[in-house]
């Protein structure tokens, strides 16, 4: 509250008048991390993306829900599923959301019966995929094409009796 215009203030208690500070200068990219351009492409660097780590804080709702053989184990298929997962919201340029999990783990079929074979085809993949290393996670997502990233859950789960088509094999 206002102190009334009879109270005498001390200079102390007098608002105080701040420098204006000057404008920023022109910014360029020359530290080592900066880009010049995009993003790089190639072996080994992945598909980048924002907020991927999101997609761990999704998969959790997927845990109860998945459909898993004899052996496998849901940390494996959701450290399998994650890169499949990002490397569908990279590819549209966003942060994962509940979708991408939902094409990667119907993909594989971890969210219905798996397909004839699939189970099979999947097992030495996902083995111990959570204590892989980034190049052995990879072939995982890297089996998955573009076009099939680009479809909706629903039309992955139409597709998923010929699973052999939605992969690159």
């Amino acid at each position: 509250m206002a102190a009334p215009e009879y109270v005498p203030l001390s200079l102390n208690e007098l608002p105080r008048l701040k420098e204006p500070i000057p404008p920023p200068g022109h910014w360029k990219a020359d530290r080592p991390a900066d880009l010049n351009g995009r993003q790089p492409v190639g072996r080994m660097l992945g598909s980048p993306g924002p907020d991927q780590g999101y997609a761990l804080v999704l998969a959790r709702r997927f845990e109860d829900r998945l459909v898993l053989e004899p052996g496998e184990h849901a940390e494996d298929v959701v450290a399998g599923c994650l890169g499949v997962a990002t490397k569908r919201s990279s590819l549209f340029g966003r942060a994962p959301v509940i979708h991408d999990l939902d094409v990667a783990f119907t993909l594989w079929g971890f969210l219905a019966p798996a397909p004839e074979y699939l189970a099979e085809f999947r097992r030495p993949l996902f083995e111990g995929a959570r204590h892989l290393h980034y190049d052995e996670q990879r072939r995982i997502s890297d089996l998955v094409p573009e076009s099939t990233l680009r479809m909706t859950p629903k039309q992955v789960r139409d597709r998923l009796p010929g699973w052999r088509e939605l992969l690159s094999l």
